[in-house]
């Protein structure tokens, strides 16, 4: 048995074919294949059910998969003791961050860490926090910047700041002329959602309490961006909610259509996680030193803040 047959049933497992996994290990199909099978006859098991597309592990291959993740990451600590004895941050880290997050975070924090760590491999993918958990799971990423708490005990979650939400107004809202707004005032409004799927629409229905806010006169409009919630306030009337940090990209005329919730504000816990059985300690602090040097203080205090559940 070798660590790159039990690399490449892991990519199987990952991807769910073996043509996938081969292009990820960078080998040909056959030659997975080949170890693959090496590997089954050796253990005189059948690791994948090949009748299946696509490809599953039987029941005692996906025992087998999880003991190799777990021999692969313990493998890794062998270069992450060498690393640790040395002064540069170096190596490879993938990320995955949440859409309502990346646009107001990472532009300043890639500049940054790519000034102050030029042997630092970043690799960063937008994902659902769905799509995150699962893809920690699995090893696919290394870390994740999310919505938290998440409530799973496999992941390992470090708090990085607390942001607010506020809401967006229209001028043609009865709401406009309030200087600050109650979570109840959202009842009668119509609320423009981003889709299925984002944490951010499960948050901002636990705040308006209520599901129906999802229509504006018969439309139900499904966008995944923020921005566009922005656009459709301004052109179609109605309401949103918006994350802080995403305040700094707003015009004077825009930010005139802004109003603060009333105290305790609802806010949403952003947060690094990791699977826990992460290795790449030294990387994961470099990242989260650099996105705390951005974060205004009044951030990283949670008092007299709801955070709001996803």
């Amino acid at each position: 048995m070798t660590l790159v047959q039990l690399e490449y049933i892991v990519a199987v497992d990952t991807y769910r074919s073996f043509v996938g996994a081969a292009q990820k290990c960078f080998v040909t199909q056959p030659t997975l294949s080949m170890q693959v099978q090496k590997l089954e006859e050796m253990l005189n098991v059948k690791i994948f059910d090949r009748s299946k597309q696509p490809i599953i592990p039987t029941e005692i291959g996906a025992q087998i998969i999880e003991q190799a993740r777990l021999v692969l990451q313990e493998s890794q600590k062998i270069k992450e003791i060498i690393n640790s004895q040395q002064q540069d941050v170096v190596g490879e880290l993938k990320v995955g961050i949440i859409p309502t997050v990346a646009p107001y975070l990472l532009p300043r924090v890639i500049s940054a860490m790519m000034e102050k760590y030029p042997e630092l491999k970043l690799l960063i993918w937008e994902y659902t926090t769905e799509d995150i958990i699962h893809h920690l799971k699995t090893g696919v990423l290394d870390c994740g910047i999310l919505a938290t708490p998440l409530a799973d005990s496999s992941i390992e979650e470090m708090p990085l700041y607390y942001e607010n939400f506020v809401t967006y107004i229209s001028k043609n809202s009865k709401l406009f002329k309030k200087k600050t707004i109650d979570a109840n005032d959202l009842e009668d409004e119509n609320i423009w959602l981003l889709n299925e799927g984002h944490c951010m629409r499960a948050q901002v229905l636990n705040i308006c309490r209520s599901t129906k806010n999802n229509r504006l006169q018969g439309l139900t409009y499904n966008t995944g961006s923020v921005e566009t919630l922005i656009r459709m306030v301004d052109i179609n009337n109605g309401a949103t909610l918006l994350p802080e940090l995403a305040l700094a990209e707003l015009t004077n005329k825009q930010l005139s259509k802004v109003r603060s919730f009333k105290s305790p504000e609802p806010v949403r816990e952003i947060s690094l996680a990791t699977h826990k059985n992460f290795i790449k300690k030294r990387m994961l602090n470099a990242l989260k030193e650099e996105i705390l040097l951005i974060i205004p203080k009044t951030m990283k205090q949670k008092k007299k803040k709801d955070i709001v559940g996803i």
